[in-house]
Formats: C-alpha cells, structure tokens, sequence
C-alpha cells in the first residue's frame, strides 16, 4: 500500500518534470497498481481493509498502524488515540488525494472511502473544493458503492444550486441504471427530498422514471423512488443504512444546530454491519413506520409537500403512476415490495398528497382492484386468488382500515353477499377488517351481514 501512496506523491510533485510519454507510463501503472489494491480491499475484512486504509490518512501510520485497533474504524478516532496533528494530515491527504481526483479515477470504492473520511476533518474551504470536483460526470461512476453513493448525498446536500444543476444533468441518460441500483437510488431520493430545482429534476429524472415506469414498480431499488414521493422518509421503506445515508452531513459545512459538531463522524458506521454491508429487516405489514425527516431537511429551502407536489403530481408521474397501478394491479398486490406502491398510492400518499387532484383516477384504481378481487375462486388455478394470497390479503386489510373510499368499493363489487367464500384463510382478514372500517356505513352493513357467521363459529372475531 505504501508503494501506492509514493505513486501518488510522485503524480502530485513531479508531473511538471516528466515527458508527455514518462507521464503516461507513471499514470498507466498507477492505474493498475489501484485495481490490484482495489481487489485486494474488496477480499480483505475489517482489519485488513484498515490496514490498507490507514496509510492513506499520515506518513507515520506506516510506522505505527500496528497500534491502530479495528475499534478505531473513523480517521478522528485514530488521529485522537496516535495524536497526530490534524493539519498535517490534511495535508497527506490531499497529497494523495488531489492527483486521483484531477485524472478521474475515481471508480474504486477505496477511494470513496479514503474521500468520505476525508471530508470528516477538512476544513470549510477544502471540504467545498472536493465538493466541486465531484459534481457532475465523474460522481455518477462512484454511485455504484456504498461509500460513493454517501459522497453523493454529501455533494447533493452541501453544493451550491450550480453545482446541484451539473451532477443532474451528469446523469442525463443514465438515470434508469441508477435507479435500479442499491446504492445510486438512494442519491436520487436524495434528490428528491433537497433539490428545489423541481423543473429540472422533473425534465431529466422524472422523465426517464416515466420510460420504464411499470418494470420500476416491482424492482426494489426503483420502488425506493417512488415511495420516497408518497410517503417521504418512512422508516417502514428506508433500512437503518438508508436513513444513515440520508442523515450524513459534512462537518465544517453543517447548518444544523446539534450537540456535537460530527453527524457525519456519529453517522457514519452506526447502520453498517458484517464488515459495511447493512443489515436488511424484514419490513412489518403492521404499522406506519416512524418520519425521519427531522434528520434529514439539511439542503433545500422550498417546503417539502410544495417540492414533492410539483415533482409527483404537477409532472405529471402521479397520473401515469396510477394508470400503472390498475393494470399492473394484481402483480404488485401480490408482490413482497410492489404492495407497498400499491398501498401508499391507494391511501393518496402522505399528507394526502394526491387528493383532491387525483380523485377520479383513484376511483378507477378502487374499481380496478375490486375487480379482481370479485373473481370466483377456483381449486385450481395460476395463482392464489387476490383475497387468499399472503401479500394481497393483509394488504387489502389495510387498505379496508385506512381507505374508506376503498372499503366501499370493495365491499360492494367483491364481498356484498358472497362472505361464506371467506371467512377462512387469508381472505378472513380481509372480511373481519370491515368490522373495523372508518366507513359507517359499510361497517353496518359488514356487521349485519358477517353476525350469522360469527354465532356459528366459522367466523373469530378476536
């Protein structure tokens, strides 16, 4: 690693002197020497990706990096136990660093590390300049890992309206790809949640969500998207690692009044498990999930229903979104995450943010879903019917418990005089949450119509 470093030192102080061919030979073999460690640091586990990391951040810790603990995973800690001083090695750092950033090799997710923790000691100037460098091109290759989409949250959140503009015009063509991605649709909800530019947002993302809306509803990562639109900042849709990502802050550029100073530094390991890789939860069908949003309103200035409004529904996405969800109806009800869509866009959103706008391209969406729901069960048959189906029934639960509009639909086109095809199974669920509607009317008419059922013990009330 330290081989490395000295190449770096080499590009940085000795460019000026060597010939236009020399020059080439020195780039090409750092090239390739950064691929070798980048695998290396792939393989490695903690300790050793550590040990590869720390001479990266000072001279002397190629001389005591054997008393650096895996407990000291942040650079502000090592610097604290060695006592190193800060400044110099800022100035290491951007030895090493600056050369990587001037030729764009950038691709490697050693090197968003060394950046990220970087960032975690510089100062107000330096951590701008690095910001500047990054916006545009050059950040949509980093997106790809989980340290480089957290670079650029940082740059989305920190940079000025114009260097905002460059790295969403960067992914001009490319959005599509970084949707589908772990990492790199966390930038773009990020995007979403700080950006004001709603009309630039809009031309460029939101136009390329829209090509391929339907293959985006029932792939993970691109569903992130949308409900990050409906509902903003739910712990029920974003992982512990997501909301970490989300809260990430610069230090010498925070306006947020905190106790201490270091979010980024109190942030920046807190979700990560199993050497980096987030533990993924198996989301609850019960609950709201908890608004994480007082974490995450650092970098924009418009209101936040205005900015989700002018992005979902004024851009048209919500409309086409809808039309998606009625054809697409029984997939995505069925679906472990496409549910989740469905549900959120069933219901209006958060904030009721597709009411009143929206309301007869939902009443179309209710009749949708009835429909399907309102087909004869049949013992043999493709797939489980929409009431009997694990997703679908808890689903069309909640729906029926939050959605009165819905629970009428529902009632009158699927369930009305045909309770005794359901009240076992999954479909009960279902049938009992009528009994539990805020819809009065449907409530009474569910009460009159299940009583028998109940009294003979086909139907449990508790």
């Amino acid at each position: 690693m330290s081989v490395f470093v000295e190449t770096c030192k080499i590009t940085a102080s000795k460019a000026s002197l060597l010939s236009l061919l020399g020059l080439q030979i020195i780039l090409t073999l750092f090239f390739l020497l950064l691929i070798v460690i980048e695998h290396v640091y792939n393989l490695g586990n903690a300790t050793q990706k550590q040990a590869l990391l720390v001479e990266l951040y000072s001279p002397e810790l190629q001389l005591f990096k054997d008393m650096v603990t895996v407990k000291e995973t942040r650079l502000v800690d090592i610097i604290s136990k060695l006592k190193l001083q800060k400044s110099s090695v800022i100035r290491h750092m951007t030895s090493v660093l600056q050369p990587i950033l001037e030729k764009g090799i950038l691709d490697h997710s050693i090197v968003h590390r060394a950046i990220l923790e970087y960032l975690t000691i510089a100062d107000k100037t330096s951590a701008a300049d690095i910001i500047q460098q990054l916006s545009g091109l050059d950040l949509v290759r980093m997106i790809h890992t989980n340290d480089g989409s957290r670079l650029g949250i940082l740059c989305i959140k920190h940079g000025s309206a114009k260097e905002r503009k460059k790295i969403i015009k960067g992914m001009k063509s490319h959005v599509q790809k970084i949707a589908h991605d772990k990492f790199g649709s966390m930038v773009l909800v990020c995007i979403f949640s700080v950006v004001d530019d709603t009309k630039l947002v809009s031309k460029i993302i939101i136009r390329e969500l829209e090509s391929n809306l339907k293959e985006l509803l029932l792939q993970q990562s691109g569903q992130r998207l949308i409900l990050q639109l409906l509902h903003p900042n739910s712990t029920r849709y974003l992982t512990p690692n997501d909301i970490t990502s989300l809260g990430l802050s610069i230090p010498s550029l925070s306006n947020k009044a905190t106790p201490s100073p270091y979010l980024l530094l109190c942030t920046l390991f807190i979700s990560e498990l199993n050497d980096g890789e987030a533990v993924e939860e198996e989301k609850k069908d019960e609950g709201d999930g908890v608004d994480a949003s007082i974490l995450l309103n650092e970098g924009g200035k418009k209101d936040s229903y205005k900015r989700r409004q002018e992005l979902l529904v004024n851009s048209g996405l919500a409309e086409k979104l809808i039309d998606a969800c009625c054809e697409m109806a029984g997939d995505l009800l069925r679906s472990k995450t496409g549910k989740d869509v469905i549900y959120e866009v069933v219901t209006g959103g958060a904030d009721g943010i597709l009411h009143p706008t929206l309301d007869e391209k939902l009443n179309m969406l209710y009749e949708a879903i009835s429909s399907l729901a309102s087909e004869a069960k049949v013992d043999e048959q493709k797939e489980e019917h929409l009431l009997e189906q694990f997703h679908s029934s808890r689903t069309l639960r909640k729906l029926v418990l939050d959605c009165p509009e819905f629970a009428s639909t529902l009632w009158e086109k699927a369930l009305k005089g045909k309770i005794a095809d359901w009240v076992k199974g999954h479909s009960s669920k279902v049938v009992k949450a009528f009994l539990e509607t805020s819809n009065s009317t449907v409530k009474e008419l569910a009460k009159k119509e299940l009583q028998p059922f109940v009294k003979n013990g086909d139907l449990s009330v508790e």
